[in-house]
Order: C-alpha cells, then structure tokens, then sequence
C-alpha cells in the first residue's frame, strides 16, 4: 500500500530526490554503513526503500523498510557532503512516522516507550516526578552499584547500559560553585530552553550556562511553561506528539519575541530549530514556528566573540567530541571550541573522529544496543589515543553515552560539557563575587582531583 505521508514527503522533496545520482559520498559519512558495510545502513539506500515506499512499489509494511529505518541513527551527517541538498532528517523522520502506522510497538521495550512518551513525557507534573526518583537512585550511589556488581546484567544488558547512562550523567564538577549574582548591569536577555532531561539530569549544565551568560552581561528568563522539545518523539515516528509540544514551546516563548532562545543541548538545538519545518503545514502556526526557530541559540553562538577569558581550572588532559545534532543541526560545534579557547592553559588534544556519531541518538542506544555499540566503541578508542581524561561535548545524550561506554570499558574519564569548564575558570579567576570565600577549598580540591587522576590512570 502507498503511503500518503511519504507521498506527501517525496512531493515536497522531489527535486533533492531526484538530483540525487547516488554518487555514494554519503556512504563514508554515515556511522551504521562503515560499521556494516551493508548498502541498506546507508543514506542511500534508505533513501531508496523511501521511494519506493512513497512510490507504491514496496510495502509499509516491509520488514526490509522498518529494519534498516530503525537503524539509522538519524545524525544528519549524510546532509552535511550530500551535492544534490537532500534533507534527510525530515525524510527520515517522515518513515519513522509511517513505521509506527504500519508496525505498532511491540514487546515491553516498545510497549514502554510508547508508554513513557505519551503518558509521562508530555505531562510536566509526571517528568518530574520520574526525573526526581531517577536522581535519586543516581545520587544515593543505587544506579552506580547496580552496575558495579554486575547486578544489573544478571537481568540484561540492556538494563545494564541503562543504569551506566543513569550513572554518568552525575555532575562531576567542583562542588560549591552555587548562588553566584549577576554584578554588572545586563546589557540584554535571553531565555533559557532548560529541556526535560536537562533540567531533570543536567540541572548542573543549566547552572553553568546561567552564571556563563550572565558574567557576559545577559539577563536570564527561565519560562517555567516550557515543555519537553519533542526530539524524542520525532525521532520515534511520533510527528503529532512533536508538533503538540512545539505549540506548547511556542506560546511559553511568545512574551518577548525579540529575545533569543539559548540551549546547552544539541538535539534540542536542532529540534527547536525544525520548528518552522514541523508545523509549516498548519496556518495558525506555521509563521510563528518559522520565527521561534530563527531565534535558537546555541550558548557557544550566543557568546560567541563575548567570552571573558580565565586560566583553567582543571590540569587534566581535555579533548571535545561534537554532538551530531551541534554539528549538522545547528552548525555551532566550532562555536562550542571557542569556549574552550577561551580558557587559557587549557590542555587540550583534538579528537580524531570527533564529527563521527558517539551512537547515542537518544534512545537508540536502548533499542539497538549491538550496533550502538559497535559505533561506541570506534569512538572509545579514538578517545582513548588523545589521553585525556577529561572529554567535553555539547548534548546531554552524548555525554550519557559516552561517559557510560567508559565506564563499563574501565575507561578513567570525565565527561563534561565545554560550558561547566568555562563556568569553573570563571569562578577561579573571581568574576562571581559570592564565591571568593570558597576559591581556597576549591582549589585545594582541584589539586586533589588532579592527583587522584594521574595516580588512577597510571594503575589503569
């Protein structure tokens, strides 16, 4: 049977579609086809099974369509070395849309997702809620010895890396950097898009961001009506449940258009920023959305030539993987560099790979573990080449990720994002005043960190 949305899709795309002469430059670019080397994990060949779908000439319902859909881990790096502009990430979230129309979820992995993004995602009071018990389980060290013991896998796994995602999402930075004032008069504002699993994991990425912001001359407004961005309903085929959370976003955004939207997460960046594209189809909508998404900021693009430059508050050994969704989405991955160049005598290595996927994507880790984890460990190990101990990234999914593969590989590694270290080097060079009377302790616990780890790695 064909599929009115594809259909509707490949109309609106045919010209892209059409140029495309399957030149094959997408191939290398594309994480799940160098691991498997099968066409079909390729944005071409994805692109084929669209058509033909969209066409008539396959199925809906075709295992061959839903599999490799299911694949592809939807970081857009095909977009970025595609000649004829193909815009992948509206087709790919289009056949992800027809999937669950044809193939309903199934088992309790699926029956749970369905569950979580249609029961607890879209209702504030319960996020909240599930975000609050998981801290809990995070902070009171449950997360972490579930893992540790190897509990976690005598049930599974998958339960396993969820607990190790659970467990690396901790804040690692110095303890105490708290209830810093803004001092100088604001120069303009800015809005805070704080994210449901950044606000509910990633408070402490959401603190730095202010205190970063405000010790460069922003006000800060926090919209405490703003909802999830709806990345992860978009990426699971849930269009209507994205375009619902994008009208909420809107209106909670709406009293001052004229104020940038300012995110430390690079897949809500990029969904924020698809706005316009998500609801061009409804009149009521479609011009706002179009705004909203010309005013999303990365913070790195927002600071961008605004930085206050401060000496490094880490010795450590740092290095930067950009987050797909930085990099293809929002184009800001170099914007989040100039953050790190803005602390001086920071010891950083680049990272070879650093533009390849970390085989996050949000969930995908859960629902394809075997070739999220085959992508992971390419990136471990180019990790591992730098020897740092210390890697920043722009997107709490990346982090969570990443800081999990280390952990279950052994790897003696922080994860952080580039703000929180330019949040410390402000704090050690002065400039949030609250914080002079705990400058002593921290940086004696600079020094005992910084200890701890070069003894930790060369046991390691």
């Amino acid at each position: 049977m064909a599929s009115l949305q594809l259909q509707n899709t490949l109309a609106a795309e045919e010209q892209k579609l059409l140029a495309c002469i399957h030149c094959g430059l997408c191939l290398e670019a594309c994480p799940t086809y160098v691991v498997t080397g099968d066409e079909n994990d390729g944005p071409r060949g994805r692109l084929y099974l669209m058509r033909a779908v969209g066409e008539g000439r396959l199925s809906n319902e075709s295992d061959s369509f839903k599999n490799h859909i299911d694949r592809c881990l939807g970081c857009r790096a095909c977009e970025q070395v595609c000649p004829a502009g193909v815009q992948y990430g509206q087709l790919l979230e289009a056949a992800r849309a027809e999937i669950i129309t044809a193939h309903p979820p199934k088992g309790l992995t699926g029956a749970l997702l369905s569950f979580a993004l249609r029961r607890i995602w879209p209702k504030p009071a319960r996020l909240r809620l599930f975000f609050a018990t998981s801290r809990i389980m995070r902070d009171l060290g449950v997360a972490r010895l579930l893992v540790r013991s190897r509990l976690a896998r005598l049930f599974s796994k998958r339960l396993e890396f969820a607990f190790a995602l659970l467990d690396s999402s901790r804040p690692k930075g110095i303890p105490g950097f708290f209830g810093a004032k803004q001092t100088t008069e604001p120069r303009s504002s800015v809005f805070l898009f704080s994210g449901c699993v950044g606000e509910g994991l990633f408070n402490h990425v959401n603190r730095a961001t202010e205190r970063v912001l405000q010790a460069n001359g922003f006000e800060v407004r926090t919209p405490q009506s703003q909802v999830c961005c709806g990345a992860l309903h978009a990426h699971a085929g849930d269009l209507d449940g994205a375009r619902e959370l994008a009208r909420q976003n809107i209106a909670a955004f709406s009293s001052d258009t004229s104020i940038p939207i300012i995110t430390n997460a690079g897949g809500c960046g990029a969904m924020l920023s698809s706005y316009g594209h998500l609801l061009a189809d409804e009149t009521a909508f479609a011009e706002t959305a179009e705004l909203f998404s010309g005013r999303v900021k990365d913070v790195a693009q927002q600071l961008d030539h605004a930085q206050r430059e401060a000496k490094a508050a880490t010795a450590d050994v740092v290095t930067y993987d950009a987050s797909c969704h930085l990099l293809y989405g929002q184009h800001a991955a170099d914007a989040s560099l100039g953050m790190l160049r803005a602390i001086d005598d920071l010891n950083f290595v680049g990272l070879r790979g650093s533009e390849r996927c970390c085989g996050g994507a949000g969930i995908y880790n859960l629902l394809q573990p075997e070739l999220s984890g085959r992508v992971l460990r390419e990136k471990l190990t180019a990790i591992a080449e730098t020897r740092a101990s210390v890697l920043t990234t722009g997107n709490p999914g990346c982090a969570m990720q990443i800081g999990a593969g280390a952990c279950l590989s052994g790897m003696k590694l922080d994860v952080r994002h580039p703000v929180e270290l330019l949040d410390e080097s402000y704090a050690r060079a002065g400039l949030y005043p609250t914080e002079q009377r705990r400058m002593s302790l921290n940086r004696m616990i600079l020094a005992v960190r910084a200890t701890y780890n070069r003894s930790a790695r060369k046991l390691h």
